[in-house]
């Protein structure tokens, strides 16, 4: 069978491979497009399988709510590089994998590299064919779900969406959500209430208060105050409650919501390369090692 020019261009469109590698998947195929690109794909499955272990610390959070409004997710999704995370096609299958997790039942990450997209392929599957056309290792991290029996707020910090927050309220207006947002953007609280904050932490932390007060001489009943009252500090700066508010640091949250009838009942934040440790480059050593001939 003859390979047209216009064979190989759709299946150039359909899978996102160079000329060439169409051309010579047709030839083999002897011009079955659907077996030229199922060859493609497992030559695409095997470039992505070499770029798994480099490290993707880049990235945008992707956002999705359901159609009432009072369901939402967000999701992380990796690359290696800001350029690739500012591009259209990377970004377009991060909002598909957002959406995609917004209709999850299963709160796994399994479940939603498992989930069909509306082109029909999975999750994994479309992640590995952008890996084979971007040429860098490309990754769905994590992703937090919340639902609001009142009102529900999304925040993604612009210009390049590294920050996502979901805040759940009761009361107030639209202004105050934003606000709301902003601030667990900016201040990253660990809870909404310090009751909300895990006896493993307050144990630690009251550990570490204790060794500095005792060393500061006082008497026994004078260094259970000042505990007492750094691990108070502690939990206020750490609990969205408890913090300043970024817009007017001489009123807290809690009042901010008391004098709008207003309450939070959660909130979720993500923020793109959370914990993953980046590759840093010694250009300087690496100069020095060929000099030496190591």
């Amino acid at each position: 069978m003859k390979i047209t020019a216009e064979l190989v261009k759709t299946l150039r469109e359909r899978t996102g491979a160079g000329m060439m590698e169409c051309k010579s998947a047709l030839v083999e195929s002897e011009g079955d497009i659907d077996l030229a690109a199922d060859a493609l794909r497992k030559k695409g499955i095997a470039k992505a399988d070499k770029k798994a272990g480099r490290i993707a610390a880049e990235g945008v959070i992707a956002s999705a709510l359901s159609a009432d409004g009072r369901q939402g997710v967000l999701v992380e999704v990796n690359c290696e590089t800001d350029f690739v995370a500012s591009g259209e096609e990377f970004r377009r299958f991060a909002d598909a994998v957002a959406q995609a997790a917004l209709n999850l039942e299963d709160d796994s990450l399994e479940a939603l590299q498992a989930a069909r997209l509306p082109n029909g392929e999975t999750v994994d599957e479309a992640r590995r064919g952008l890996v084979a056309r971007i040429g860098e290792n490309i990754g769905v991290r994590r992703f937090a779900r919340l639902a609001s029996s009142g009102h529900l707020v999304r925040y993604l910090h612009p210009p390049r969406e590294r920050i996502g927050v979901l805040v759940a309220y009761e009361g107030g207006d639209g202004e105050l959500g934003r606000d709301l947002a902003m601030h667990v953007a900016a201040s990253r609280p660990l809870a909404v209430r310090a009751d909300e904050i895990p006896a493993d932490v307050i144990a630690k932390e009251r550990e570490i208060v204790a060794a500095q007060s005792a060393s500061e001489g006082k008497p026994p009943h004078i260094i259970e105050k000042m505990i007492e009252g750094r691990l108070r500090k502690y939990l206020a700066e750490i609990t969205l409650l408890g913090q300043p508010f970024v817009k007017d640091p001489d009123t807290t949250v809690e009042k901010l919501l008391a004098g709008a009838r207003a309450g939070v009942s959660g909130f979720v934040r993500l923020e793109v390369g959370e914990g993953i440790e980046k590759k840093r480059d010694d250009f300087v050593g690496e100069v020095m090692r060929q000099v030496r001939g190591e």
